[in-house]
């Protein structure tokens, strides 16, 4: 998830105490351990997630099992400099992976080791790493903190306009009558900001999956199963087109960016848009309560249509570490109840574990959106299947011409189809390992 993970920096919460109850058992069973050896631990996250840094020194301090060396890695580095390390076989034993294609290709190059059956199957299970981590039945990260992908709506201009703030639009006919009473106390009914093209992703990853009945269907469109000219698979982009013909979107979101847009939201200005889970601490926090969370109303027939997504940013074992046995002892660490309660007391958001104790959350939002996004029935954030050609060239353009009234939805399609073709066409080797990755994802 291109836009969070270079983009977002919420602002801290205060700290708060709790211990978790109720924490998996550790299992990890008869290894060989290189007790007092070194680890090499590259990692991200500080930029998107104040005071991880903190954690990750309290979390290495507190670990008996070997010395552990982190280091923070820059956002534009994150990626290459652990894949040239790798072929240099200089790679460190621990690397922060981002979800799906991200760590996905460091896996096709050989760089990384599943943590299937190295890591206790109940920490990587309890930590949700999600499917896109899976490859030829083998799940090569474990979950660290939850990325839920999320629409905000404001609850005072639901008032205003007369709409029950306790229950937003669940269906596209309800979502538009939304529009229309919002627009008719004088606000902008959805919107945001999409000059730096991070609101196409998101956008995507919110309406595509409504025509679809599994993130397998999505690797479809690349492989050249399916085609972005058939009507479904690009009706999310003509119901955008719907949304800026139906004068529904905010008249300034091609000059700003993703952050500012939905600042708008929760200045009232704007009532209803994409947003990120972390944000929402601090925007209830500053609203007193005045934020909800909800899905993209319903349009598709889909099997995945309404469902909350959630994205989750993990860590994996690099295939030339030396000690991968005590690398995955580490990550068994890091996900000890008294590490997860340290977690939520150091960065003021959730870890990655269905086991955390949510006891200590004391904003009702934030329990409500841990409930139903990291503890109920989810779908991946199947903008990360996305090639990076289609990334530069479709996804991001594409809903920047839309909201620019340049495009509607079949030309969208049209454009869309082409990329994918030559990406096909000068891809071979990808190709096949996106053939194969679709099997996983069925």
């Amino acid at each position: 998830m291109r836009s969070m993970k270079r983009r977002f920096a919420p602002s801290r919460r205060a700290v708060l105490g709790g211990m978790g109850a109720g924490m998996v058992t550790l299992a990890l069973g008869p290894r060989a351990i290189a007790q007092g050896a070194n680890l090499d631990f590259w990692w991200w996250g500080e930029q998107e997630l104040p005071g991880l840094q903190s954690f990750v020194q309290k979390a290495v301090a507190s670990f008996d099992g070997g010395n552990v060396s982190p280091l923070l890695q820059d956002t534009n580095a994150v990626i290459t400099q652990f894949q040239t390390a790798a072929a240099a076989k200089e790679a460190p034993d621990i690397q922060y992976f981002w979800n799906g294609i991200y760590h996905m290709e460091s896996v096709w190059l050989g760089y990384a080791r599943p943590v299937s059956g190295l890591v206790a199957d109940a920490v990587v299970e309890a930590s949700s790493p999600t499917v896109l981590s899976r490859y030829e039945g083998q799940t090569y990260r474990v979950g660290w903190y939850p990325i839920p992908m999320v629409w905000y709506y404001n609850k005072k201009v639901f008032e205003e306009a007369g709409l029950d703030p306790e229950a937003p639009p669940a269906t596209w006919p309800e979502f538009l009558a939304a529009c229309e009473a919002i627009r008719g106390i004088g606000k902008m009914p959805f919107g945001g900001g999409i000059q730096d093209g991070y609101f196409g992703e998101w956008y995507l990853a919110h309406a595509l999956v409504q025509n679809l009945d599994s993130p397998a269907e999505a690797l479809g469109l690349f492989t050249g199963g399916l085609d972005f000219r058939e009507p479904r698979y690009h009706e999310h982009w003509t119901r955008l087109a719907e949304l800026r013909d139906g004068g529904f979107v905010n008249p300034s979101i091609s000059s700003l960016e993703l952050y500012p847009g939905i600042d708008l939201i929760v200045a009232g200005e704007v009532a209803m848009g994409p947003s990120i889970g972390t944000r929402l601490p601090a925007d209830s926090a500053a609203t007193k309560g005045g934020i909800g969370v909800m899905t993209m109303p319903v349009y598709g027939k889909g099997a995945m249509a309404g469902k909350p997504i959630l994205d989750v940013q993990g860590l994996g074992i690099s295939a030339g570490s030396e000690h991968p046995e005590l690398a995955a002892r580490f990550l068994e660490h890091l996900h000890a109840p008294e590490q997860l309660a340290l977690f939520w007391e150091e960065t003021g958001w959730l870890p990655s574990n269905t086991n955390f104790d949510a006891s200590v959350i004391e904003d009702a939002s934030v329990r409500d959106l841990w409930q139903r996004w990291g503890l109920s029935e989810n779908i991946p954030h199947v903008a990360n299947l996305t090639p990076g050609q289609f990334y530069e060239q479709a996804m991001v353009p594409i809903a920047q011409r839309i909201l620019a009234g340049e495009i509607g939805g079949e030309e969208a399609g049209e454009i869309a189809a082409g990329v994918v073709k030559e990406w096909r066409a000068f891809n071979p080797d990808l190709l096949e390992s996106y053939e194969t990755w679709a099997k996983d994802l069925s």
